[in-house]
């Protein structure tokens, strides 16, 4: 074999940071160390992999090419090292999950993976969809749970389960009680929504077609708990997965409004990338997912 993986995962790490330097500082490596094995890498098969802008160092055709292949050929030889090292077959993982899947959901399918195989680690990154989408295009999440849908000719889209918005508000706001809201009601209210970028933003504004550009919103928050206390303390009302509205609707601290006419109904996915190494971790996450029975 005439390359060595250290020699690939500097060629990652350059493609990453665009910079020898950081790629270097992020292997432990000198500078001189990993500038010696990129250019070994390219002299050994007469290919430049890198075009110099500046000080970045860009991929050129070739390199973004061979970047999908090398980075799940390096997944798998972590793979077998975590499965040599620790006697396990699970090994880590890095899940990316977007707010309501991240708070309501995940971390109860987090807690059977570890249980299933101690030892085995995850790390899960809570995001909005757009964010969790970029992360697993840059290699940098093993797969994302998101809300929003997507089309990129490098991911993989599998549907989940099934999810809906709920229009909701407090127990004293004048709209509570109410048998059923009309487009003249949503357009009289004030909202407090999620933010750009979401996929519970991105589900709303397709329930709310034809009368978006009417709407009062008075507030674009990034978490669903901050809007659900502004919701409490009568701010206004709000649109958000009946995953997250559970306890409070038990609570009754907060109630749902029927809006019978519009349609809020959406489904979860799985994305991942089409060239990652999908490991027997990553199988068995999705296969938890799967049969996970919880409500929603």
């Amino acid at each position: 074999m005439r390359y060595t993986l250290r020699q690939l995962e500097v060629f990652l790490a350059t493609a990453h940071f665009e910079n020898v330097s950081r790629a270097a500082a992020h292997l432990s490596m000198s500078q001189s160390a990993a500038s010696g094995a990129l250019k070994e890498l390219e002299s050994q098969f007469e290919v430049k992999l890198f075009e110099r802008a500046g000080k970045r160092l860009r991929l050129n055709e070739l390199g973004r090419q061979l970047w999908p292949r090398v980075e799940a050929l390096l997944a798998q030889a972590r793979d077998l090292e975590a499965g040599l090292l620790a006697h396990q077959e699970l090994g880590q993982l890095k899940v990316g999950a977007t707010l309501t899947i991240g708070n309501y959901l995940a971390v109860s399918i987090m807690a059977r993976y570890m249980a299933e195989q101690p030892g085995a680690r995850v790390q899960l990154e809570v995001a909005n969809t757009r964010n969790i989408v970029d992360r697993v295009l840059g290699f940098d999440l093993d797969l994302g749970l998101i809300e929003g849908e997507i089309n990129h000719r490098d991911l993989d889209l599998l549907p989940w389960r099934d999810d809906e918005l709920v229009v909701f508000c407090a127990p004293d706001h004048p709209l509570a009680g109410r048998e059923r809201l009309d487009d003249d009601d949503l357009r009289a209210a004030t909202w407090i929504v999620r933010e750009p970028g979401s996929g519970t933003r991105q589900t709303f504004e397709r329930g709310m077609h034809g009368i978006l550009p009417d709407l009062h919103l008075l507030l674009e928050l990034e978490h669903t708990e901050a809007i659900k206390r502004a919701v409490e303390t009568g701010l206004g009302i709000s649109c958000l997965s009946r995953v997250s509205l559970r306890e409070a609707f038990r609570r009754g601290s907060l109630v749902p409004l029927a809006v019978p006419h519009r349609d809020f109904s959406r489904a979860f996915y799985f994305v991942l990338h089409r060239e990652k190494y999908r490991s027997p971790g990553v199988e068995r996450w999705l296969e938890l997912c799967r049969a996970s029975t919880a409500p929603g």
